[in-house]
């Protein structure tokens, strides 16, 4: 049977980010660049009809705003039913729409950039947990991660030290439901595994991959998982750096060409989706720097870019 097509986006950024990175020696040896937010538009700035009306689409992909684009919806279609008042009436102004418009968002508690993200990409985040036999024959847990569905027909990325050695996998999807899975491919040198569900979901949602091409620093990413099992929890920063690399606490394995962030990640995090504001993959957590022996979180996390990731699975790149 012939697989699925994953889900990909174009970039959007006219300008590629420039290329050729070099990777720190050691991890965190090398400087960030500063980090710069992403201008946002001033509310009640003066837009006209059409800039309204892009804003309600983007409102639409959202369920969580989706009352507050009614609401505004409301707000215009009023509008315009004034427009059509009886003769010698005043006519509605630009003014009159925007002072309208503006009052209508003033007025509704609208979620944020990042928790828009983390809705859209969290049907797709799957809880990985691996399982060995102790000396008794009793299955204990082994380790627990974040894994993240690519392919509609039960295909999920997740870290490769987050089921090696395991003896049974099972996941938890985010409606609930739970299933056993089969480690069905590695790619060691990233870090990465391949595993496929026994059962899948009938509502089953993949993620859609975004290149990295155009990603800068300063851009803002989400990172969403089950550090320390918790979650799905939802961590909001920016990337702080590009093409860095990093070596493992154990020292056994250097990973290089990672996107460096500083959404907070702890363990728990490994193997889940970092994600642009659009909610679309751009790379696979997979380790966080430490200069200490805890294992927590200090500013800087790693992820592999997603053309790695997906070329784990055998997809085309971008």
């Amino acid at each position: 049977m012939r697989k699925p097509p994953a889900l990909y986006s174009r970039s959007v950024r006219a300008v590629p980010a420039p290329g050729g990175a070099r990777p720190a020696e050691t991890p965190g040896a090398t400087d960030s660049p500063a980090l710069v937010g992403e201008a946002q538009p001033v509310p009640g700035a003066r837009r006209g009809w059409r800039g309204w009306r892009a804003d309600l689409a983007r409102a639409a992909a959202s369920p969580r705003v989706m009352w507050a684009a009614l609401a505004l919806l409301g707000a215009l279609l009023l509008a315009s039913v004034w427009t059509r008042g009886p003769v010698g009436a005043r006519a509605l102004t630009q003014k009159d729409i925007d002072a309208a418009v503006l009052r209508t968002l003033t007025t509704q508690n609208l979620p944020s950039a990042a928790a828009r993200a983390a809705e859209k990409i969290r049907p797709a985040v799957v809880r990985v947990m691996s399982f060995v036999k102790n000396t008794k024959g009793e299955e204990v847990e082994h380790g627990v991660g974040t894994g993240v569905v690519i392919l509609d027909k039960g295909v999920i990325l997740t870290n490769l030290h987050v089921v090696q050695a395991a003896q049974t996998v099972k996941l938890v999807f985010a409606d609930g439901s739970e299933s056993g899975a089969t480690v069905t491919g590695v790619q060691a040198e990233n870090d990465l595994a391949v595993l496929q569900a026994h059962t899948i979901p009938d509502d089953l949602h993949a993620a859609t991959l975004r290149s990295t091409g155009d990603l800068v620093s300063g851009d803002h990413v989400v990172a969403v998982g089950f550090p320390f099992g918790i979650g799905p929890s939802t961590s909001a920063g920016v990337i702080s750096g590009l093409g860095r690399a990093f070596k493992s606490p154990e020292g056994e394995q250097e990973i290089d060409n990672l996107i460096q962030f500083d959404a907070a990640a702890n363990p728990g995090n490994s193997g889940g989706p970092l994600v642009t504001m659009d909610g679309e993959v751009v790379g696979i957590v997979t380790g966080i720097l430490n200069p200490t022996s805890h294992r927590t979180f200090v500013g800087i996390g790693f992820a592999v870019p997603i053309e790695s990731a997906a070329g784990a699975v055998g997809l085309p790149p971008f």
